[in-house]
């Protein structure tokens, strides 16, 4: 009984067992099966009828003669589509590669809270793990899925430049899709704030240099603007927008459609935002660009639901009539317009009063001209030292008690605008308030348009003339002119440029020194450089002059080889006039033969009279005027 229970245990387990390997058998066929089908339909869909598949256990090998580098790599890909890429064995050949065009290699860098992944093609003779050692480098914290393929085919020339810009810029944008190809680098992304899309896109594209071409599109939340501002005008200067905001994509095209029906050329600049009064706002403010032009010229202004509209002085009674007429129907409710049609000023022999106000590019500030009381000169004055800094205000306004009554708050207003500019003026007469000057705020002409409507209400006329210059903008990190002239003293530091014995030859040492300043220069641009050349006293005072400004010249050779813009420069040898140290030793003649970068200082600008103040100069001194008594300066101390 024994023995047979234990023939019996033990065939008990031979079943099973054989049971068991054939159910793994069974199972291995189905996954094979499986894995072959799945894979045989999806080169199927990619119309890949070269590629053949094969399987063993969960192993799939895709095995033919692709015609091209790029269908073995398209064949691998559908296969990791469906199946496990670890579990797919290459077994593809490629027909002659010799006379083929390889592959289109791309990489994509996609960033996200997650991590970050590499996907695409790249060449097998790229190090892969220096390529993720570097990205680990540029974003330390972020971890890398390296899931890039490679092919047997030379590097085209700028893939390698393009990739290490994209990894350069990793870091820049915390969420990204940056696409690299040779020479060329595709960056998607999103920042905060509209002032850190216009930073972030400065700042890539100074990275980029001219050997990479860049496209750029990086997002930001849209911004409140308020006043919601659209501002036209048509005069004899011809079409133009002082301002431009607009709530959608679909508005703004209104808008430029409008825009280019009268007459504006060029790339129309209007500002998506958020606080438009109305859904109907592109309709609505192209129904006011069109009225101006019906009316022949003028200006428009739409802030938040008010619009305020001036023809052109002269313009047929009739026909403001009717335009303003259909203009005031065909406006959705919400609007209220506001209409004038300017009478001609009758003469006046003591001039027209007026009061301005200039920032000059060294920050300099004069108020001049005529204001309505003492108080007004005294507010006027606070309020300028407050926005420009006390020591740089000067005024020498005249009170006139014959101002309207509104003038006060007209000063006030151009003041702010001007404190918004890097330079400028306002001028305030009374038909007009006047302002201009440069910005380094690309949205300055739209700001300053809505202060003023806001301020001044919808019966004031105002014009803005307002440049933006690049080198005057703060979020792109262009240093100042006398930055530059600073900086390249603390890049030279202890360090020399130095030329060979006798000769105009800089000296290869001299290279690194030159590659930095040049460097600072292209950023810093177009600024008044002097670049003057010194010797020690050793040899004829002649031939020091000329040693020095030949050398000087090397100099400015050296910058424009580096495409550094010296348009502006100026060159001067000096010889040995303005020695620093001794010529007596060698160490002062060594410290006297030098190089210096310094900028041109500009003549002092002499004050310039305003129209009233000629007209009161050549009047006769026997007269007696109501402002006799205020010839004071009130409160313009130096």
């Amino acid at each position: 009984m024994r023995l047979s229970s234990v023939f019996t245990l033990f065939g008990a387990f031979a079943i099973a067992a054989v049971l068991s390997v054939g159910a793994a058998w069974v199972a291995a066929g189905a996954v094979e099966e499986s894995s072959e089908r799945a894979v045989r339909t999806e080169l199927d869909r990619d119309a890949l009828t070269w590629a053949d598949v094969d399987t063993d256990g969960l192993l799939v090998f895709l095995i033919g003669t692709a015609p091209t580098e790029a269908a073995r790599f398209q064949a691998l890909s559908a296969a990791g589509r469906v199946v496990d890429s670890a579990r797919v064995i290459d077994q593809i050949d490629i027909v002659d590669r010799d006379g083929i065009a390889p592959p289109r290699f791309s990489v994509e860098l996609l960033r996200s809270d997650d991590g970050l992944s590499m996907i695409g093609l790249l060449p097998a003779s790229v190090d892969r793990e220096l390529l993720v050692a570097e990205i680990t480098r540029a974003v330390p914290d972020v971890p890398v899925s390296d899931l890039l393929e490679v092919a047997e085919y030379p590097v085209p020339d700028g893939l390698e430049e393009a990739m290490d810009y994209a990894v350069s810029v990793l870091r820049v944008l915390d969420r990204s899709k940056i696409s690299v190809e040779a020479g060329r680098v595709t960056i998607k992304g999103a920042v905060e704030s509209e002032d850190a899309r216009r930073r972030v896109e400065a700042d890539l594209a100074r990275r980029a240099g001219d050997d990479i071409r860049l496209a750029l599109n990086i997002s930001a939340p849209r911004p409140v603007i308020s006043p919601f501002t659209l501002r036209f005008i048509k005069d004899g200067d011809g079409v133009r927008f002082d301002a431009c905001a607009a709530p959608t994509e679909e508005d703004r095209d209104e808008i430029v459609k409008a825009a280019a029906s009268v007459g504006v050329e060029g790339k129309l600049d209007c500002r998506l935002g958020l606080g438009t009064p109305t859904n109907e706002w592109g309709a609505a403010t192209a129904m006011g660009i069109r009225a101006i032009d019906a009316l022949g010229g003028g200006s428009i202004t739409f802030a938040d639901a008010d619009v305020t509209l001036f023809a052109l002085e002269g313009t047929d009674q009739s026909l403001f009539d009717r335009v303003v007429g259909e203009l005031e129907t065909e406006l959705p409710d919400v609007f209220v317009v506001n209409a004038t049609l300017p009478t001609p000023p009758e003469a006046a022999p003591e001039g027209i009063p007026e009061f301005t106000a200039t920032r000059s590019p060294e920050g300099d500030v004069q108020l001049r001209g005529r204001i309505n009381s003492e108080i007004a000169r005294t507010t006027a004055d606070s309020f300028a030292r407050a926005a420009f800094g006390s020591a740089t205000v000067r005024t020498t306004a005249r009170v006139d008690d014959t101002l309207p009554a509104n003038w006060s708050s007209r000063v006030l207003a151009g003041l702010e605008a001007l404190s918004r500019l890097s330079n400028g003026a306002v001028t305030v007469t009374p038909d007009a308030l006047t302002i201009s000057g440069n910005t380094g705020n690309q949205n300055a002409s739209s700001e300053i348009a809505g202060l003023l409507a806001e301020k001044l209400g919808d019966s004031e006329h105002f014009e803005i003339e307002i440049a933006y210059q690049e080198k005057l903008d703060p979020l792109l990190g262009i240093p100042t002119p006398e930055q530059c002239e600073a900086q390249i003293v603390e890049i030279i530091g202890d360090r020399k440029i130095t030329f060979e014995p006798g000769s105009a030859t800089l000296d290869l040492a001299t290279q690194d020194i030159m590659d930095e300043i040049a460097e600072l220069l292209q950023l810093c641009g177009d600024i008044p450089l002097v670049i003057a050349g010194h010797t020690d006293s050793q040899g004829r005072e002649v031939m020091n002059q000329q040693l020095s400004q030949d050398r000087a010249q090397a100099v400015v050779d050296a910058l424009r080889q580096r495409r550094v813009l010296t348009a502006s420069y100026e060159v001067r040898g000096y010889g040995e006039e303005q020695p620093i140290a001794s010529n007596d030793t060698e160490e002062g003649r060594e410290a006297n033969r030098r190089i210096e970068f310094k900028l041109r200082r500009p003549e002092p600008v002499k004050d310039s009279e305003t129209t009233l103040e000629a007209i009161e100069d050549s009047a006769p001194t026997d007269e007696t005027s109501p402002t006799d008594g205020a010839e004071d300066t009130g409160n313009g101390q130096n």
